[in-house]
């Protein structure tokens, strides 16, 4: 698992992703957008503690959990059909891109191209273009959650707290008992593995468990968990040459199970809402944009970063900008990047419009 790799989170929106009251629920949006930046500025400068920070990769999975039990009240046929009507066009419109570009560099793909229709698992692509195309992972992942969740949530209302406890069982096994194959199949089982309690507690949350369960022993429970995360990275350090993470899964599973319990069970028991997000209107017409554009904004960002290099290369060549610009910045790549996901927004966010049955617009 490369630096790129992980720690990278889009934002596929469920159908009424909204408060049982009605309205959004600006607490779970302001989460979402926090993690989309996160995720922009991890991938900028590689900061092996961001993940320390604030777990994107978990929070994502958790509140897709909790958004896909909403949904799941309606047949799970429709859900699927719905999730998948709105995944799939704006991958397939960014895949255009990079696909093209990889097969103009030589590359020629076998029968595994058909993961670039659907992505059930990762989809190939030449070493030239590897930073953009190994963020799919996440696609993958949340494809196969999506899948999986009318069973999933069958088996968690069968015994809500034994089974959220013990989906962290497997992450735990491959760990000690049994390592996946480093292949297709592998990678997928293993993510799956890792993130499976976060979605799990979100189905705890949307049902109303997380809420009835005694402060104390979550409070307890997730700083056990988030003490063994962070024991086992940093224990493991010279094994995996970092403590990043991403790359290290049992590591990810129990720090981010910690991390998302508090606060989803913040959320449930304080009833954070965010609502006074809405005085403060540029922030929270920000915040609007970025969940609306979730999607568009993980699969571009990399290719925007990746863009911005040659960019600030060629400003050299300009003495006003030599002068007076922090050329040789990370923390101006990072602005450069963003003006160029502003501008992919811009061009293609209304495929998600599209892809939701929505009229188009530049921006939500």
């Amino acid at each position: 698992m490369g630096v790129h790799r992980k720690g990278a989170v889009p934002a596929v929106r469920a159908d009424g992703d909204a408060p049982a009251g009605g309205g959004r629920d600006r607490y779970f949006d302001t989460l979402r957008a926090l993690a989309l930046v996160r995720v922009v500025a991890y991938h900028a400068f590689g900061w092996p503690w961001a993940g320390l920070v604030f777990p994107s990769m978990g929070v994502m999975f958790g509140l897709a959990g909790t958004l896909m039990a909403r949904s799941l009240r309606r047949p799970a046929a429709a859900v699927l059909r719905g999730r998948l009507r709105r995944l799939l066009p704006p991958f397939w419109c960014w895949g255009l891109f990079v696909v093209g570009a990889m097969l103009v560099r030589g590359w020629m793909p076998g029968w595994q191209i058909v993961y670039w229709i659907v992505p059930l698992g990762d989809p190939p692509g030449s070493a030239w273009g590897e930073q953009a195309w190994e963020i799919l992972w996440y696609l993958r992942t949340y494809l196969w959650f999506v899948l999986l969740s009318p069973l999933l949530l069958r088996v968690f209302r069968l015994a809500p707290v034994p089974v959220l406890l013990l989906s962290l069982a497997p992450v735990v096994a491959f760990q000690f008992l049994w390592q996946p194959p480093d292949n297709r199949f592998g990678t997928a089982l293993l993510d799956l593995a890792t993130y499976l309690f976060c979605w799990v507690l979100g189905f705890a949350h949307r049902d109303g468990v997380l809420a009835r369960l005694r402060p104390a022993a979550v409070v307890v429970l997730s700083l056990a968990a988030l003490a063994c995360g962070a024991w086992y990275a940093f224990a493991h350090r010279a094994e995996y040459g970092t403590y990043d993470l991403d790359d290290i899964p049992l590591a990810q599973a129990f720090w981010s199970a910690g991390f998302v319990t508090l606060l989803m069970y913040s959320k449930a028991r304080l009833r954070f809402d965010f609502s006074g997000l809405a005085r403060m209107r540029r922030l929270d017409r920000l915040v609007s944009v970025f969940n609306a554009r979730a999607v568009t904004v993980y699969l571009w960002h990399e290719l925007a970063l990746v863009l911005a290099v040659p960019l600030i290369d060629r400003c050299w060549d300009v003495p006003a900008f030599e002068a007076y610009l922090p050329l040789g910045s990370q923390w101006f790549l990072l602005a450069v990047g963003w003006v160029l996901i502003a501008g992919f927004v811009l061009l293609f966010g209304w495929v998600e419009d599209v892809a939701a049955r929505r009229r188009p617009r530049l921006l939500p």
